[in-house]
């Protein structure tokens, strides 16, 4: 929760209005504190790690001392420095490490990069660059009317895949290229637009990789070890946007903040989508904290595999919650304690 300005207010007020015509709209906020007149520019509130990644690429030193427009939050300075670090992007100085500079080589933002730089290891390269180009074009999935509703969620639904959002789209690229293209989007009610980015993000991504010769593995889509080297990749850039069910009912405590969210409706863990139960542990691309307070393109992962790919001292540093104390059970006293009931909540 964080104030807005009086022109936001406004705004939300005649919008309250137009829409209802007797609607009414509140704001709330302290008796003795006055809203700011404009809303603050968005580049105080973002996530600034890319920004910071160019930055340090283009060998500009001191960023604090540069000459922005607008100023970052000093706060949202040291976090993306933070978060680069535990990519290890940065060595010891602060400056760019060979992998942060092969990150930057990447149209991606750096957790994506890492994940991408990662797959060359586990030789998932060709399913993980898919992931990739997907999770950055527009999304894929149209937004139906109040009436056409019930049917487009049918259609998306027989797209699911069971290991979750990031292989569903996976899958989806797949198949989408093994048919008329056209007509098989409109039939299933997805954006043929958002495919074509996605393929032109995808070629630019492979050109990348064989320009700074790294390898590219041949497709094994579907296989047991490829299902499980393509979320290593994933939690190799990932390890901080995972989130743990505390109840058994959708609510997510996610591990680095303390904040409980649930999985987007249109998810394949969503309520709109009975398919697949509810993970214990999940991995996810996007939190819509302001929006929606949802978490979007989400994947089960095992404690296990989460224990196994984040560094360690970005483990020790997790704020203590019952979740930690789980995974530091696993950590010690190895696998058998993962099968412990699980704790009511985590606050």
């Amino acid at each position: 929760i964080q104030p807005i300005s009086t022109s936001q207010a406004r705004s939300r007020k005649q919008l309250a209005e137009s829409s209802f015509h007797v609607g009414k709209c509140f704001c709330l906020y302290p008796e003795d504190r006055q809203l700011p007149l404009e809303i603050r520019p968005h580049v105080v509130e973002s996530d600034i790690s890319s920004t910071v990644l160019f930055l340090k690429r283009m060998e500009i030193a001191g960023l604090s001392h540069c000459d922005f427009i607008d100023r970052p939050d000093p706060e949202g300075l040291m976090q993306a420095l933070e978060e680069l670090d535990y990519l290890a992007a940065l060595d010891n100085d602060g400056n760019l490490s060979e992998m942060g500079i092969i990150m930057s080589e990447f149209p991606l933002e750096p957790q994506m990069a890492k994940t991408l730089l990662a797959s060359c290891e586990f030789d998932c390269v060709s399913e993980v660059v898919i992931a990739a180009a997907m999770l950055t074009a527009p999304t894929c999935f149209t937004v139906p009317s109040a009436e056409l509703k019930p049917e487009v969620t049918r259609c998306h639904m027989k797209l699911q895949h069971p290991e979750g959002d990031h292989f569903t789209l996976i899958n989806i690229y797949r198949q989408q290229t093994s048919c008329d293209e056209e007509k098989w989007c409109e039939d299933l009610h997805l954006n043929h637009a958002a495919l074509l980015t996605a393929d032109a993000l995808r070629t630019e991504l492979l050109d990348t990789l064989k320009r700074i010769e790294l390898p590219v593995s041949e497709p094994a889509f579907g296989s047991r070890n490829n299902t499980i080297n393509i979320k290593r990749a994933l939690l190799a850039g990932f390890f901080m946007q995972v989130a743990r069910d505390v109840d058994g009912s959708g609510n997510y405590f996610i591990l680095t903040h303390k904040h409980v969210a649930q999985i987007h409706p249109l998810s394949g863990y969503g309520a709109e989508s009975p398919k697949l139960g509810l993970p214990e542990w999940v991995l996810f691309h996007e939190h819509s904290f302001c929006e929606d307070n949802c978490l979007r393109t989400a994947t089960h992962i095992t404690p296990e595999e989460f224990i196994q790919m984040a560094p360690q001292y970005y483990f020790y540093n997790l704020p203590p919650s019952e979740s930690k104390d789980i995974l530091q059970n696993i950590l010690t006293h190895g696998v058998s304690q993962c099968q412990e009931e699980k704790p009511p909540t985590d606050v």
